[in-house]
């Protein structure tokens, strides 16, 4: 299937859908991309991002673009060009969007024709809904937003085809950013190999890459970019993806150096083993909860091998001690964002099933069908804010102490791919960009 096709079906595709969710309320749909913002008491204007059911149709990243749905009718495309020379604003036409699309360049969003009150609204700003004839009570109606967050776990192929694509490139990236680790760059220098590697602004990504070394990668969510080291790291943990067409990546690998500990470098092995594991568990009607319980059970088998931990899995899992180690998700749905919308949702009507209270940071809940993109990824964390309160709790005794001690300095592991549920089982979307490279 070529890409002009790919996409045309997936417009097609998008209509159908658009047509089933609008109700009798409604006589039709306006998406808004977002609007421009600034930083708080300044002019600098805040990196923007389109909001993700305009991305779904379009892959523009500008703000105040609009794209009016009715059922029946060819979607209109507003596509706002502002008179403008503070920034440039050339805005290169698609052919494809000429296809699907009734195309219809503004100079401003004011230029948009009154719309009936009957018109739902979906975006971040009612006031530009009110004065385009929206009423209020049309704007992000929950029932229709429901229903199109949780179509949105289903990919079609034009989707998965992005995802695949972003996944090439990001690791481009990560075998820049391990080359440059190996090395002895520092965080700082990784990042910039990265971004040379994808040849992508940092504000293209889909999110901030997390470089983390030695201790750092026992943060989840590391922000920071060291310049300096004080000796050269043992480990590397990188979570860094791409974004093509609007789509997204999310990859993470964790390397180490020949300086690592050797129980460290013994427990990244066993991490990537036990990752791979999980994704071949993956099928439709699988619950994703049983995936995350099947990743929690696997590490504590992983720590009692490893001596890492002590006893009985069955005690370990008593005690929860495998949160400890694991206090994350094991993943969660991918798209035109990372963290993409309707994770905890059971169906379209927006119930959301929570996750459970042994694992309240679980971002993904309902069960697993044919052409969901997930990522997979568990991870094993030696973080003294978690450990060192069990010292005084009855998992103390099932704690090797002494090899938590020896690994607290080098932080974590965590791997993760994206995978895409087929009829049968599982595509691994990163695995199989690894071999095309390879």
């Amino acid at each position: 299937m070529n890409s002009a096709n790919g996409y045309a079906q997936h417009v097609a595709h998008l209509r159908d859908l658009y047509e089933q969710a609008i109700d009798d309320r409604f006589e039709g749909v306006l998406l808004h991309s977002g609007g421009a913002d600034c930083y708080f008491a300044d002019d600098r204007e805040i990196s923007f991002q389109a909001y993700g059911h305009f991305s779904h149709w379009l892959p523009v990243n500008r703000p105040n673009q609009f794209l009016l749905v009715r059922p029946g009718r060819k979607p209109v495309y507003y596509q706002v060009v502002p008179a403008d020379y503070w920034y440039e604003q050339d805005f290169p036409i698609d052919e494809q969007w000429r296809e699907a699309f009734d195309l219809q360049p503004l100079a401003s969003v004011g230029e948009i024709p009154k719309l009936g009150g009957r018109t739902a609204y979906l975006g971040p700003d009612p006031e530009i809904a009110r004065r385009l004839g929206v009423d209020s009570e049309n704007c992000n109606p929950e029932t229709l937003v429901g229903k199109l967050d949780f179509a949105r776990a289903v990919k079609t192929p034009y989707e998965t085809e992005q995802i695949r694509a972003a996944n090439r490139l990001a690791l481009r990236g990560h075998h820049a950013a391990r080359t440059c680790f190996l090395a002895g760059g520092g965080e700082f220098d990784i990042h910039l190999a990265f971004l040379e590697a994808c040849r992508q602004l940092e504000e293209e990504l889909p999110y901030t890459p997390i470089i983390a070394l030695d201790e750092k990668s026992a943060i989840l969510h590391y922000q920071h970019k060291r310049r300096e080291l004080a000796r050269a790291a043992r480990v590397l943990l990188i979570d860094a993806g791409c974004r093509v067409n609007g789509y997204c990546s999310d990859v993470t690998r964790t390397w180490t150096a020949n300086s690592a500990n050797s129980l460290f470098k013994d427990l990244a092995a066993g991490m990537d083993g036990l990752e791979q594991e999980l994704v071949r568990e993956m099928r439709p009607g699988l619950e994703y909860l049983d995936l995350h319980l099947s990743a929690l059970r696997k590490l504590a088998d992983l720590l009692l091998e490893l001596d890492i931990c002590r006893g009985d899995a069955g005690r370990l899992w008593e005690l929860r001690v495998p949160q400890l180690f694991m206090p994350h998700g094991v993943g969660h749905l991918l798209g035109v964002q990372v963290h993409d919308v309707g994770g905890r949702q059971r169906d379209g009507t927006g119930v959301q099933t929570p996750p459970p209270a042994h694992s309240p940071a679980l971002r993904t809940t309902p069960g697993l069908a044919e052409n969901m993109v997930f990522t997979v990824e568990p991870g094993c964390y030696f973080i003294p804010l978690l450990l060192e309160p069990a010292r005084e709790s009855p998992a103390a005794e099932l704690i090797n102490w002494d090899a938590v001690a020896a690994l607290y300095d080098h932080g974590g592991v965590r791997i993760e791919d994206n995978v895409r549920v087929t009829a049968d089982g599982v595509e691994n979307l990163t695995r199989n960009a690894m071999e095309l490279a390879a």
